[in-house]
């Protein structure tokens, strides 16, 4: 059954945020650089306040203004578009994946990205059993000593020199919360650049040790099938 939308909270917009965006969204596909007549022709503001605005805008490397006085998107506009491509294709990879795992270990099933100290559960697919783990994709969890933790510290931090895992998957047992369990892998994109954390958690009065031993095998697969979808070079 579709969830029913939630209602919008009826607040209004902030107007100098609508005109900056006025701005950046005046760009169709196909322009290379803008006048700032066209600017003013497509936004309908005065070009001194298209020019404050593209001040701002440069700061941000959202807007670059070229030397003969022509506008374009900049950089960091690339790098938006590129994040909102990836999040679509992430998903449309990794959520049959993680039910295909949930379905064969009856166990939950999810995918974790870093943000900072924390470690955010981006999708997740729910053990069939009623006692399971209650984290809910958008929920932030501890960067400690639990799997998931540990592969995102290990393969995110290559560069500060610290040492991968010895042996993949990792298994833990009542780090985060004392009655769950998680094995987890890391899952890379091209040059080998860590996406996020596959993994597979439950209650340790199940999902044991020696469980995860026979888990492991089949998690790994998927991880190193899923890196070579992401364009890992295995």
């Amino acid at each position: 059954m579709p969830k029913e939308a939630r209602p919008r909270p009826k607040l209004e917009g902030v107007a100098s945020a609508e005109r900056v965006l006025t701005v950046l969204t005046a760009f169709q596909r196909g322009d290379d650089a803008l006048e700032l007549s066209e600017l003013a022709r497509r936004t309908s503001l005065v070009k001194s306040t298209i020019m404050r605005l593209c001040i701002s805008l440069e700061k941000f490397d959202l807007i670059e203004r070229l030397d003969d006085g022509r506008y374009r998107l900049g950089v960091e506009a690339a790098r938006i578009g590129s994040v909102y491509q990836q999040s679509f294709a992430l998903e449309e990879r990794v959520v049959p994946v993680l039910e295909r795992l949930a379905a064969e270990s009856l166990e939950t099933a999810s995918f974790y990205i870093r943000r900072g100290n924390q470690r955010l559960c981006l999708f997740r697919a729910d053990s069939p059993s009623p006692l399971r783990m209650n984290v809910r994709p958008g929920d932030m969890r501890p960067m400690d000593r639990s799997a998931i933790a540990q592969v995102l510290s290990a393969f995110g931090d290559r560069a500060g020199g610290q040492a991968a895992p010895a042996e993949l998957p990792i298994y833990t047992a009542g780090i985060t919360d004392p009655h769950v369990a998680s094995l987890a892998m890391p899952v890379f994109g091209a040059g080998r650049r860590l996406i996020g954390a596959l993994a597979l958690s439950g209650p340790v009065s199940r999902l044991t040790a020696e469980q995860a031993g026979t888990f492991a095998p089949r998690l790994r697969e998927a991880a190193e099938r899923l890196s070579a979808e992401l364009g890992a070079q295995l």
